[in-house]
């Protein structure tokens, strides 16, 4: 039956409004009750019902393959099915799930991983095995997994199991931070001899499959037997709505108890009105302007360290974000390990960019400024900053580009761009974008001595050590880097009233975001 208010949508399933989808950018353990929405969340939960949550989603073409997983609507069901050896805490360090610990030798290039004692959906043990071939599936050369490029440092030929729940993993280099690896993006556990994903999948977390129609809708029911304890709720059901405004609607209506991706507008017009509740998932998105550092004008760091004095990130943050994150200070990670938090806060001040503008020669500089509608505040924040410039004497030529080809047309095209990253450890930040051989380094940032120092980070076993070597980095980032990183934007979903147990302080990606076996219906 068709629900008249809402063309389009069926009560169950939602037929999707468009075909887009809100793919995951990239270019994360749970807290007690202070940090979980929904009115009076503190209490005993409370077993049973189903909760409905909407994504956007992927069409005809969707699939219940984990290691296929992009959107986020795919890592959702994902992680409701399966497990990962590990995955990312609030403050993106790696934090153990089927993996119960890991240890190194002294080199660094060889780790152990003890498994913990969990079951897969048909009773047969998560083995060593079944880890092993789930890494081997992954990186597959004729295939086109998510989590292959994170996997590249493991020796999968040489590695091995040495008894049913001990992996001995072989590294091609030393790797510090080996259990990032595990906690990657897609790197899901499946068994040895797993089938058709979309008609029988066997994980091991916390839902066991029950159906599943792409495009429309997905229901798993609770796994009794989980090994981190059953969930609360008797069943999910992941439903596609792909406009924000059908997810708002449907929760409004009932329809719904969980809209995933809401825009600030929409937070700002129900938060504290009492019909549903908003929750706001900190620094899950850095918003920055990339700098190409290997070209005309920003070849020259006085030009760089003007356009970071030029920008007011606070009018940044209202305008393009509408006041719904924080400013950024010009490195990536804000709270993450890792972070240099003890810089200063970068504020504007344009008599000094206009006089770092006039050592340099460029007293009344013109640049091109690429953005696109590809991702939400982008046009808004390239005219914001037009304007910042112009007082310094800059002319921004801003142009906007097509949202299907923005990614790898400013990759190497360009000198100056709109960007923005999702959350992930920020030595994966480091490896993925700031090295010489970097597949996505945006900024060209490309020195001998900074890729020296991530080499030195990532063999140095002592973690203080590790620290101070990672902040060498960002202090030289901060001072000349191509990165103008003014703000990170909030993440915002919205549930139900009579929902409990959504966690507040994990960043989209991480652990405990979309974490629905810890959720319950009050």
């Amino acid at each position: 039956m068709y629900d008249e208010r809402f063309p389009g949508l069926r009560r169950r399933g939602f037929l999707a409004a468009t075909t887009g989808a809100a793919a995951l950018a990239l270019a994360g353990c749970g807290g007690g009750t202070d940090h979980k929405a929904g009115t009076g969340s503190g209490g005993t939960p409370k077993r049973g019902g189903r909760l409905r949550a909407a994504f956007a989603g992927g069409g005809a073409s969707e699939t219940l393959d984990p290691h296929l997983a992009n959107l986020f609507a795919d890592v959702a069901r994902a992680k409701a099915l399966y497990d990962k050896l590990a995955d990312y805490g609030a403050d993106l360090s790696a934090q153990p799930r089927l993996a119960e610990q890991w240890q190194s030798n002294k080199t660094l290039d060889r780790w152990q991983v003890t498994l913990r004692e969990a079951t897969f959906h048909d009773g047969k043990p998560v083995t060593a095995q079944d880890v092993l071939h789930s890494y081997r599936r992954i990186a597959d050369p004729k295939q086109a997994f998510r989590a292959k490029a994170s996997l590249e440092p493991i020796d999968l030929d040489a590695s091995r199991a040495t008894n049913a729940r001990t992996v001995e993993f072989v590294l091609k280099r030393p790797t510090a931070e080996f259990p990032n690896i595990l906690a990657a993006f897609g790197a899901y556990i499946v068994p040895e001899h797993a089938g058709d994903f979309d008609k029988k999948p066997i994980g091991s977390g916390p839902f066991r499959f029950v159906s599943f129609t792409p495009g429309r809708s997905a229901v798993f029911r609770r796994n009794e037997d989980y090994w981190d304890g059953a969930p609360h709720l008797d069943e999910i059901e992941f439903v596609v709505a792909n406009e924000e405004s059908a997810r708002v609607n449907a929760l409004l209506a009932g329809q719904v108890e969980y809209a995933h991706e809401l825009n600030p507008t929409t937070a700002r017009a129900h938060e504290g009105r009492g019909q549903i509740e908003i929750v706001r998932l900190r620094n899950s998105a850095m918003q920055a302007f990339c700098m190409k550092t290997d070209r005309p004008p920003f070849d020259d760091k006085r030009v760089r360290e003007a356009f970071f004095l030029i920008a007011d990130r606070k009018e940044l943050v209202a305008g393009a974000l509408s006041g719904a994150g924080e400013v950024g200070n010009d490195l990536f990670g804000k709270g993450y390990e890792y972070y240099a938090g003890g810089l200063p806060q970068r504020e504007q001040d344009l008599d000094r960019a206009r006089a770092l503008l006039k050592q340099a020669g460029a007293e009344k500089l013109k640049v091109t400024l690429d953005t696109s509608a590809v991702a939400a505040g982008f046009t808004e924040a390239a005219s914001i900053f037009r304007d910042q410039a112009a007082k310094a004497g800059v002319t921004i030529d801003v142009k906007t580009g097509s949202k299907d080809s923005y990614w790898s047309d400013i990759l190497d095209g360009g000198t100056l761009c709109c960007y923005r990253s999702g959350a992930m450890p920020i030595e994966a930040h480091i490896s993925q974008r700031l090295l010489t051989d970097s597949t996505t380094n945006a900024t060209q940032w490309r020195h001998k001595d900074f890729d020296a120092l991530y080499q030195q980070a990532q063999s140095t076993r002592d973690k203080t050590e590790r620290a101070a070597v990672y902040e060498r980095m960002q202090r030289r980032l901060y001072t000349e880097g191509g990165f103008l990183i003014w703000g990170f934007a909030d993440w915002i979903l919205g549930t139900s009233r009579k929902v409990r147990g959504v966690e507040t302080k994990a960043p989209a990606n991480t652990l405990d975001w979309a974490r629905f076996d810890k959720v319950w219906l009050a």
